[in-house]
């Protein structure tokens, strides 16, 4: 039996709200595309620091997207706990889904690597 309060429709603006499972997942991939992208489109360090004009270079990105994998995996927990329990992830979970962010991240290295800008 659903109380009469139960609202299926994610209310972002109250904390207290309930996130459904459907909507949860999605925030969860919008968040890792953008974040897997984020250090490729643009020449400040986390898209906030600015570089004083120096050019990123390549290890930074990847830093930079190890780093962006951390913060969207701990967001993505805060979802989790949020819907309900937090399950416990092996050495595979954590192997695929760093697999899946590197996947996510190609758009943004093609067109910063292999897009021929004019």
């Amino acid at each position: 039996m659903v109380p009469e309060n139960h609202s299926p429709h994610v209310d972002f603006l109250n904390p207290g709200a309930n996130v459904s499972l459907s909507a949860g997942g999605w925030l969860v991939i919008l968040l890792a595309l953008v974040g897997a992208n984020l250090p490729f489109i643009n020449q400040r360090l986390f898209a906030l620091i600015p570089l004083g004009g120096v050019a990123k270079s390549a290890w930074l990105r990847l830093l930079e997207l190890i780093v962006i994998y951390f913060v969207v995996g701990l967001l993505a927990w805060m979802i989790e706990a949020r819907i309900g329990n937090v399950f416990h992830q092996g050495w595979q979970f954590y192997a695929v889904t760093a697999s899946m962010f590197l996947v996510l991240a190609f758009p943004g290295f093609v067109y910063r690597y292999l897009w021929r800008h004019r």
